[in-house]
């Protein structure tokens, strides 16, 4: 299969998929996001594919969505609706499919991108990788099942702090509060998650799919009704004079000016 914006490799048992726009830092588009979900059916369909790895080309893993796109649009409530129409498959899809799925987080993860790390089964990261919350900033609400994962990483209290205030978490922070499970020197970031996904991959791939069905039954009941819950709010919240405020001053490089409109 060819795809316009992911570079795929497959190799003994490991498919890498590398979202590859590099000069928006990868931020999610339309194309993007399709090409994401084929390339995850690929993997799902392959029977010599035992791992996965997503990751992305140049500085950032994935810097959220494509802000100016959303800015451009007459109806940013509706452009969100149509947004997490393609987003939110991706996400149950890195759920759903029984194999192991790791994040090899080489940047920037914001957003929609932290959502998607999130949602794989394991977060190794470069020591220069930094992660944002980055929606309520902008007057946006986390969708991509951010409000169940994040929390069950890291914790209510924190997620909390991450909504309220949002800060910019350096790779040492992110290990210490559990965002992510390893990290390692950025040179070594791609030797170390290859090497874990083709043991992973040698594994018991069948004995990984059920445990990780159990994962999802006792701890992600919620995730299809929480995507729903999700894309409702931002739907909402993207029609406020708010969100566009927070949009534009992010394009321009200034500091938004919040009304509650």
């Amino acid at each position: 299969m060819v795809f316009e914006n992911v570079l795929f490799d497959q190799s003994d048992g490991v498919a890498v998929i590398r979202m590859n726009r590099p000069k928006e830092m990868n931020t999610l588009d339309f194309g993007l996001t399709s090409d994401l979900l084929k390339a995850l059916e690929v993997c799902w369909d392959d029977g010599g594919i035992r791992a996965v790895v997503i990751t992305g080309s140049g500085r950032a893993f994935c810097a959220g969505g494509d802000v100016a796109a959303f800015y451009k649009s007459p109806d940013l409530g509706d452009t969100t609706r149509q947004m997490t129409k393609s987003f939110d498959p991706l996400i149950s899809g890195i759920r759903r499919m029984g194999k192991p799925v790791i994040a090899m987080i080489n940047g920037a993860a914001m957003g929609a991108g932290l959502s998607m790390a999130a949602a794989c089964d394991l977060r190794i990261c470069s020591s220069s990788a930094t992660f944002r919350q980055a929606y309520t900033s902008v007057g946006l609400v986390p969708d991509g099942a951010w409000s169940l994962f994040v929390p069950l990483l890291i914790g209510f209290g924190r997620a909390s702090e991450l909504i309220f205030t949002d800060p910019v978490l350096d790779a040492k922070r992110a290990l210490e509060i559990g965002l992510v499970n390893d990290v390692v020197n950025d040179s070594e970031l791609e030797p170390t998650t290859l090497s874990l996904a083709k043991r992973l991959a040698r594994g018991p791939v069948g004995s990984y799919a059920v445990a990780k069905d159990n994962l999802n039954r006792a701890m992600l009941t919620l995730l299809e009704t929480q995507l729903e819950q999700e894309r409702l709010g931002i739907m909402r919240a993207g029609r406020t004079k708010d969100a566009r405020e927070g949009l534009e001053a992010m394009l321009n490089r200034r500091k938004p000016e919040f009304r509650g409109e």
